[in-house]
């Protein structure tokens, strides 16, 4: 069987990082932003806003002050690139951040590092150290620290975040405005995934044109995947956007796979009818990088009740159709398992999540129907017998 999936290797590539910030500090801000936008990077944490249009909304704001936020509270279950990212390569993370602050006009980087990532810091501090020396002689003023997270998954949402960082409730944010405008501080900020940043950081490198003939129109470049689950392939792998599901399960699956989860517990369930139609891109089914593997031997109900009982925890409370949302749809489906309602319940249930998705302040109200009603519509015999 021809192999169609494409392996990269752009993120792990050891790389001269202060001979690209040194050529990169020679140009315009514009300059920069403009060859982010032409490459078509989108954000590699999941929304896959552009970059280049998120760097060019906090460079032509006024202010005395301006943030780059690196996120890397990799909370998402089932999601573990960013984890060794950091351990690899963090130079080149340190860097994207530099080039960020060039284009932006930010003098001041934070990394917020996921509370269970503290044993980086060690080698996390010892590397900021460097990289800070490094910048003196290049002559470039430009600091980051690291502000660590306490383990609320909703601080995965860049408001969230932001909220965390200046030691209030992690809490979302109302939007407008948006962190560009105002962010950290009230200043406006730059806010990007690990794995993003380091992307910027090889268009800076490369140039754009060899980022965007990977993948395709809608998908520019790479992306780094987290394999886990029932596949004899577990691991981090770095592969061209656009492939099919088909072509990802044919390489990585155990011949046995039924169903697999994209882009971790708030992502899709797509079961196996599915895999030659699904695309893993932004045209189809986009990803933060998680991909689990299920085969036959297991329960979608249990996955299901995991997942939502995740969700139950880990909401924040703030806004009704989240809070309440993920208790029900969890009470709901263990009603139907028990014989308590009847299977039709699950339709009532699927208006719910329906409400939540354009009730819900932030991602995490959302997305939890993703998982909902993909695994009731394509595995509604295993909830209800």
């Amino acid at each position: 069987m021809e192999n169609k999936i494409k392996k990269v290797d752009l993120i792990f590539e050891k790389v001269d990082y202060l001979e690209v910030l040194e050529r990169s500090f020679k140009r315009t801000q514009d300059e920069i932003i403009l060859d982010v936008i032409d490459s078509g990077l989108r954000g590699r944490g999941g929304a896959g806003f552009p970059t280049g249009l998120k760097w060019k909304f906090a460079k032509n704001e006024e202010a005395d002050q301006k943030y780059v936020i690196c996120n890397a509270d990799e909370g998402e279950p089932g999601t573990f690139k960013d984890r060794e990212i950091l351990t690899q390569v963090p130079e080149k993370v340190l860097g994207g951040m530099a080039l960020c602050g060039k284009a932006t006009g930010a003098s001041e980087g934070y990394i917020y590092l996921r509370g269970e990532y503290n044993f980086l810091l060690p080698s996390l501090y010892a590397a900021i150290d460097k990289f800070h020396a490094q910048m003196k002689e290049l002559n470039f003023d430009f600091t980051i620290r690291i502000k660590s997270g306490s383990g609320a998954y909703v601080c995965g949402e860049e408001t969230a975040l932001m909220e965390s960082m200046e030691g209030k409730r992690g809490e979302p944010r109302n939007k407008p405005p948006f962190p560009t405008t105002s962010g950290y501080l009230g200043k406006p900020t730059s806010i990007n995934n690990v794995e993003t940043l380091v992307f910027a950081l090889m268009i800076a490198k490369e140039g754009p044109n060899q980022f965007k003939d990977m993948g395709t129109f809608d998908s520019r470049g790479s992306k780094v995947f987290s394999v886990s689950g029932d596949t004899p392939k577990a691991g981090i792998y770095e592969l061209e956007l656009g492939m099919s599901l088909e072509d990802f399960v044919n390489e990585f699956g155990d011949g046995d796979t039924k169903a697999v989860q994209i882009g971790g517990a708030s992502g899709f369930c797509v079961a196996r009818k599915h895999f030659k139609e699904t695309v893993i891109g932004f045209e189809g089914i986009p990803t933060g990088g998680s991909m689990m593997l299920f085969n036959s031997t297991r329960s979608m109900y249990n996955i299901l009740n995991d997942y939502l009982e995740f969700f139950e925890e880990e909401s924040c409370g703030q806004c009704t159709p989240c809070r309440v949302g993920c208790q029900q749809l969890l009470k709901g489906i263990e009603a139907v398992k028990k014989g308590i309602k009847p299977p039709s319940y699950l339709d009532e249930l699927q208006k719910l999540s329906e409400t939540m998705k354009i009730a819900s302040k932030c991602g995490l109200g959302q997305s939890a129907p993703n998982p909902f009603n993909s695994i009731i519509n394509n595995f509604r015999e295993e909830i209800i017998y």
